[in-house]
């Protein structure tokens, strides 16, 4: 169970498997590693040096009581290269994780070859899932009731909890022992007018029936280099990596195709 210490003390699990161009999965928040490693990770080691670890919090990293917030985590993901000695990656992130994948980009552009930004929801557009009609608030509600645990009412707006129905324990244990609730909806650098500023090339892989879809569309419009894939409609709609990896694994080689030929 590799363990890397950064500069911070924060110490962070991660595995590195596969040969070629290094590629960083990122999980979303409640996530760990092992999400990648179902589907993902066994359809693209052949073609890239694949590092995915748990992010602070989560997984076997440690569980510091606060810092959780994008900023931060991407703080995390640059000193783990350091430690690590990778110098330049693309970046696959889902969900939370493509946020911390996104603002990475905006603060160290030369570490980033691509970002591929799978079901990205950005801190910065919460203004959009405060309202009481976002599609959204059911669809988590219900994540967490088809794994047996009703969410009252007062609660149900914090979210998204990225996993498909499981034990809602460790994620509980995280909102409750921590400042990650707080500290995710805090917007930071990224703010709506810095999205023009991220110059990395961005691939944006969304589900058709995605409660993110205006966060997509307003990416799509204002980040100078993006392109943009709208995945079938599935059951979850969020979770293309376990739901369709065949179909995100495909995307994702189209997407670092490039990366990889040049070098």
């Amino acid at each position: 169970m590799p363990k890397a210490q950064l500069r911070s003390g924060l110490r962070l699990h991660y595995q590195q498997v596969g040969n070629g161009p290094d590629v960083v999965l990122l999980h979303g928040l409640t996530g760990n590693l092992a999400v990648w490693h179902l589907h993902m990770v066994p359809l693209l080691f052949d073609d890239f040096r694949i590092l995915t670890y748990d992010l602070r919090g989560h997984g076997y990293s440690e569980i510091p009581p606060t810092g959780y917030s994008a900023d931060e985590m991407a703080d995390d993901l640059s000193g783990l290269l350091d430690r690590l000695g990778i110098e330049r990656a693309a970046l696959v992130g889902h969900s939370f994780g493509a946020d911390v994948a996104l603002y990475f980009a905006l603060r160290f552009p030369r570490r980033v070859d691509h970002v591929v930004a799978i079901e990205a929801a950005l801190p910065a557009m919460i203004s959009e899932r405060a309202r009481d009609d976002w599609p959204g608030w059911d669809y988590w509600s219900e994540v967490l009731e088809k794994s047996g645990h009703l969410v009252p009412a007062e609660h149900q707006k914090w979210g998204p909890l990225n996993g498909l129905p499981r034990n809602p324990r460790p994620a509980l244990q995280l909102i409750e022992a921590t400042t990650v609730a707080e500290d995710t909806q805090r917007v930071g650098s990224l703010t709506l007018d810095h999205v023009a500023r991220i110059e990395v090339p961005v691939s944006l892989l969304y589900s058709a029936s995605s409660a993110f879809l205006g966060t997509y569309e307003y990416l799509l419009a204002n980040l100078p280099h993006a392109r943009g894939v709208v995945l079938p409609a599935t059951e979850w709609g969020h979770f293309g990596p376990l739901e369709q990896p065949e179909e995100v694994a495909e995307q994702i080689r189209i997407c670092l195709g490039e990366v990889r030929n040049a070098l």
